[in-house]
């Protein structure tokens, strides 16, 4: 089975799910005794947000890039990140990395292109919510991204930030998260929900919308187990 290398802690939450779904999801495909070997270097979704907020990209780039150049020193053959944030410096990363990494995006571009859609609406951090990265991906495939008002955004953005990044789980949020996202399909026509932040479907469990949800970390980790498995 191939070595996969995680950059954790973007938040602590998804982090979590990626190492028990990787690991179980392995043992259910390869056997009982089958568990894969995994490294996760854990950094801080707090300091990719400051470095998102001052802009400074190529700071958040060497950041992460650290964190991969000790997966590599810790044989990890292939690199994923658990957060969908750092993916705005995805490119510059990939390209100095020294070990191909395993995109969140490109994953989810490839489901929403399958599943033929062709609007969306987009959940997630406000450096997500209000960049280009993640909608330019779906952009190429002739997918609209479409995401809440500025004062929904906010809303949602600071929930992520005080809440979902320390497990919690309110339920007057959870009514507001599920009120945006069906104001979005009602009024503005989104065929899909996309959680694309990987705290996210800690907030939307066990919630029913008339639209499918896209859970983008979902996504990501089966591509991910193929992969080691491949």
């Amino acid at each position: 089975m191939k070595k996969i290398g995680l950059i954790g802690g973007t938040g602590p939450e998804s982090t979590i799910v990626y190492y028990r779904r990787l690991v179980y999801d392995v043992q259910k495909r390869a056997g009982s005794a089958c568990f894969p070997n995994l490294t996760i270097e854990s950094l801080s979704v707090f300091d990719v947000l400051n470095f998102c907020e001052q802009g400074n990209f190529s700071g958040l780039t060497q950041y992460l890039l650290t964190g991969i150049e000790r997966l590599a020193a810790a044989g990890a053959q292939y690199g994923a990140l658990t957060g969908i944030t750092p993916h705005i410096v995805f490119d510059e990363l990939a390209e100095a990395s020294p070990i191909p990494l395993i995109s969140m995006l490109d994953t989810a571009c490839s489901y929403g292109t399958e599943h033929q859609f062709s609007k969306i609406a987009l959940f997630g951090t406000l450096p997500t919510m209000n960049g280009t990265f993640f909608q330019k991906s779906f952009h190429k495939a002739g997918i609209q991204v479409i995401t809440p008002s500025e004062d929904e955004k906010n809303y949602i953005g600071s929930k992520i930030e005080t809440e979902l990044e320390y497990g919690k789980i309110i339920p007057h949020t959870r009514e507001q998260f599920c009120r945006i996202a069906n104001r979005m399909i009602s009024e503005e026509g989104a065929e899909a929900v996309v959680l694309g932040c990987t705290e996210l479907p800690l907030i939307f469990e066990g919630t029913r919308l008339s639209v499918p949800y896209m859970d983008v970390m979902d996504i990501h980790i089966q591509a991910l187990v193929n992969l080691i498995l491949e």
